[in-house]
């Protein structure tokens, strides 16, 4: 059941989706609450597992992982031993900033990011093929990011 949220959680929710370290002061007064107030319905939100933490954003081409792509994999049974391997193999790959599994004509959907094409090859060929149960994988390499960690509405 989804959580029942007023107002002001809803534009706290807002705020803190494009700027998770400001101040519970500056929050407050962009909402018209106190201070208190404010920091209670944080407190609150949490608690409740409605905000479930704040990271930095880092830019992947200023580290050197300016290539990003979007990998579908194809599993070579649909067993829960085949999906329980594979996910415990791809949650150590450092090179997948997202692995999630879908419904359809694959079995999971990969966010990669590396230096690029090279170290993508390098990695689809020493890492992903080798994955428990991986049979068959299409690569798609993004070409512009149009819009990327968008806040959605609540």
């Amino acid at each position: 059941m989804p959580a029942q949220l007023d107002r002001h959680d809803r534009r706290i929710l807002s705020i803190l989706q494009e700027d998770g370290r400001i101040a519970v002061t500056a929050l407050a007064e962009r909402i018209g609450l106190s201070p208190n107030a404010t920091a209670e319905r944080m407190r609150r939100l949490q608690r409740d597992g409605i905000v479930t933490g704040y990271r930095a954003t880092v830019s992947a081409e200023a580290l050197g992982r300016g290539l990003l792509a979007f990998v579908e994999v194809k599993l070579d049974r649909t067993a829960s031993d085949v999906f329980e391997a594979f996910a415990a193999a791809i949650r150590n790959a450092p090179d997948v900033e997202e692995c999630h599994m879908v419904a359809g004509g694959f079995d999971y959907l990969l966010k990669t990011r590396h230096r690029d094409m090279a170290a993508y090859r390098a990695f689809l060929s020493d890492t992903l093929l080798t994955l428990p149960g991986v049979r068959e994988t299409h690569t798609y390499a993004v070409m512009e990011e149009v819009r990327t960690g968008g806040a959605f509405a609540v």
